[in-house]
């Protein structure tokens, strides 16, 4: 019998810390990039952060896939050459790109450091995969459109040397493998050079004309704050983690880059655990354990997409604005000492409130409820506090043991 080859866990990095979360839930890779370039204009990325986020991560065994895969002005270039050079010198594991001039770019300013194709360049055929693979490719990123059996093919047809990476769990853009023109069109800001502004997520209220009375506008009533016709449900293939783990997919990619360091260590904590369980004993393989934590970040639902079926309609019940009526971030330890342990709090606690710690490599948690609080200033014991600034503190007695970096979920 084979031995099952274990795949990378590919998580989004936001920013430095984003990506230290990543890599301490069990991401094998992060990928990041600035926000002129890797459409994400508000990822909190700066060439400083980007070079930071690989010197870290070589120095843990992990690897940085820096993004610049907008589709480029020729205003752009002068910019990309300037970084192309810059990730060749910080040895970058990889440039994910997927617009053919600026891949040319690539090969003469950055011509050590391997390229990935983004999704943005739609390949969704062996065909396709074969022809970056010959114009200097290592990976492709494959489009979110595929089925199982489309993607089966594609990887016993790819070149022997082409490495095949695919999303496995986030949002689904409105668009075709996120290219969307959508944000351009409403908001000025197009979602091809980063500064997308999420137009599908938008409430809109909609309004029919009566068969009856040409120009008679009636509205289609939904909630009170409209309807959110093209915000689908996202993406989540933890059940179907076995069938494409024995495909032999190369890298499992989250998606993410402007998503809390809580839902990193949620989500990345969960895929971990349900590799590395899979990988040991496959007969043994549960997912509901594994999907009852994703449920607990904020989702619009979950969704196999096409994975399974092409007809597959279940992504367009709508669900609207992301939602969970149960947990949200609590905080991240900074300090762990027995009596008064130093917390970064991200939404308002207060005395009484039940927390969970979320252990790295672990699927269990270790839930606890707030006895005290004290001002992290001043000492002096509070019955609550509020994330009024930006890094807001707390002293909290946590009667677990826990490390710097660790994530707490608050229980609603």
């Amino acid at each position: 019998m084979n031995e099952i080859k274990k795949p990378e866990l590919l998580a989004p990095a936001g920013s430095f810390e984003k990506a230290k979360t990543a890599f301490l839930y069990g991401a094998d890779a992060v990928y990041c990039g600035t926000g002129a370039l890797s459409l994400r204009s508000r990822a909190e990325v700066n060439d400083n952060d980007l070079a930071e986020t690989i010197e870290y991560a070589h120095s843990i065994g992990k690897k940085v896939y820096a993004a610049i895969n907008i589709y480029a002005w020729d205003s752009y270039y002068e910019e990309i050459k300037k970084q192309a050079k810059m990730l060749n010198d910080l040895k970058a594991d990889a440039i994910i790109a997927s617009d053919g001039g600026v891949i040319e770019i690539l090969k003469e300013y950055a011509p050590n450091v391997p390229i990935h194709i983004s999704t943005q360049a739609n390949t969704v055929s062996y065909h396709s995969a074969n022809f970056w693979h010959k114009n200097g490719a290592s990976r492709i990123i494959l489009g979110r459109e595929l089925n199982k059996e489309q993607i089966k093919e594609i990887i016993q047809n790819k070149d022997k040397n082409l490495e095949i990476e695919m999303f496995i769990h986030g949002a689904i853009c409105f668009g075709y493998s996120g290219r969307c023109f959508l944000s351009d069109f409403l908001a000025s800001r197009s979602a091809n050079l980063g500064d997308c502004a999420q137009s599908c997520r938008w409430a809109y209220n909609v309004y029919v004309e009566e068969n009856n009375n040409p120009g008679n506008l009636m509205p289609l009533e939904a909630d009170e704050h409209g309807t959110y016709i093209f915000s689908s449900k996202d993406l989540c293939l933890i059940k179907e983690l076995p069938e494409i783990i024995n495909m032999g997919v190369d890298s499992l990619k989250i998606e993410g880059r402007l998503k809390t360091e809580y839902y990193l260590a949620s989500v990345v904590n969960a895929y971990r655990n349900a590799i590395d369980s899979f990988i040991k004993s496959p007969k043994d393989y549960d997912y509901t354990k594994y999907l009852k934590e994703l449920e607990k970040t904020k989702t619009r639902g979950l969704t196999t997409f096409y994975f399974n079926d092409r007809n597959n309609k279940d992504f367009q019940e709508y669900e609207g604005k992301q939602y969970n009526p149960d947990y949200e971030f609590g905080g991240k330890v900074l300090e762990f000492q027995n009596e008064k342990s130093l917390i970064e709090i991200r939404n308002k606690l207060i005395v009484g409130d039940i927390l969970e710690v979320l252990i790295p490599n672990k699927i269990e948690t270790v839930s606890f409820k707030i006895n005290k609080l004290w001002d992290s200033e001043t000492g002096e014991e509070i019955n609550t506090v509020n994330p009024g600034k930006q890094g807001q503190t707390v002293l909290i007695s946590i009667p677990t043991e826990v490390e710097k970096g660790w994530i707490l979920r608050r229980k609603k």
